[in-house]
């Protein structure tokens, strides 16, 4: 770590992979300023300080958040809640170009941008609206660190109450359609933080999953049930039912925009159905396990346990299939 403690401001801090960064940031001896929306909010480390503000409002970066005042780092963990295309071009791209825009006049030296694994195959609105912010911060002159990790533990633990309620775990095909390196919201935090002081995490990209092989949906379930003392019982979604609904809801959102939205979120959940949370090969257009690089310690198992007695509640976002 640094000599002297890094002044950072955090965007996105109150979604759970921004809190897990601004406890790794707080650990870190990091002065935290985090830019939120409102105060009543889940309790931050001692010593963070919050300020008011609006990442979509245009100007309160710099007039709410920076202040005038010295940083080290802005670090940005914003999302767009949907991933529709008005939803993400607001959050995914303006936001963070505001942000942008605000620490080049601040001065701030260091830009560290959480994206997603997914953005390397870009089908989906979202994934064109990160690419593009990425795009503008590696021409930004900043020193930049873009992270882009793989599948979170929240979004792999939507079956954890069906298959305890003696319901059967599904899947779509044979459940190894897909595979990924989850990774915790605490190991990812300490990752983020961590571009900070490591000169090998500055100016790249920089994929990140969690410890151990890579799983399929099947060795999650498979894994669930172990953990329940149950024999599996699988229900097999076919992938050509969720074509059938992009289809349908596609033709039906020309004359009401609201079905347009569930089409695109039906094509978020296709994505994630089909295309795994890996290093892609541009070279073969295959996903590789072996050079999509591992942290931390939790796994993916170890919080279903977790789930299942309690210790642990997920918060689930709205681009979880099941």
């Amino acid at each position: 770590m640094a000599n002297s403690p890094h002044r950072v401001l955090v965007l996105g801090a109150t979604g759970t992979i921004g809190r897990a960064t601004v406890r790794a940031l707080a650990g870190r001896g990091c002065e935290v300023v985090a830019l939120v929306r409102r105060r009543d909010i889940t309790p931050q480390p001692d010593g963070v300080v919050l300020r008011i503000g609006s990442v979509t409002e245009p100007g309160s970066v710099a007039r709410d958040g920076i202040c005038g005042e010295r940083f080290d780092a802005i670090v940005s963990c914003l999302a767009s809640r949907t991933g529709v295309p008005r939803d993400a071009w607001a959050v995914d791209h303006r936001a963070n170009l505001d942000a942008l825009a605000a620490a080049q006049v601040a001065g701030i030296p260091h830009f560290v941008l959480l994206s997603a694994i997914c953005v390397q195959k870009p089908l989906l609105a979202f994934q064109h609206a990160k690419l593009a912010f990425e795009a503008a911060l590696t021409r930004s002159g900043l020193r930049w660190s873009i992270v882009r990790p793989t599948a979170f533990f929240k979004s792999l633990s939507g079956q954890v109450e069906r298959v305890r309620a003696g319901k059967p775990y599904l899947m779509f095909g044979d459940g190894q359609l897909t595979a990924c390196k989850p990774i915790g919201d605490d190991d990812l935090g300490a990752f983020i933080a961590g571009c900070l002081d490591d000169p090998a995490k500055w100016d790249r990209i920089l994929p990140i999953g969690g410890p151990g092989q890579a799983i399929t949906p099947k060795a999650q379930g498979e894994a669930l049930f172990a953990l329940l003392g149950r024999a599996p019982r699988y229900s097999r979604v076919p992938v050509a039912l969720l074509d059938t609904i992009i289809a349908v809801l596609g033709v039906a959102g020309r004359v009401v925009p609201a079905l347009a939205a569930k089409a695109e979120l039906a094509r978020i959940g296709r994505y994630y159905a089909t295309e795994s949370m890996l290093v892609l090969d541009p070279a073969t257009g295959r996903y590789d396990a072996d050079a999509t690089p591992s942290t931390g310690s939790a796994t993916l198992f170890d919080h279903y346990a977790q789930l299942i007695a309690g210790e642990a509640v997920d918060e689930r976002g709205d681009h979880a299939v099941f």
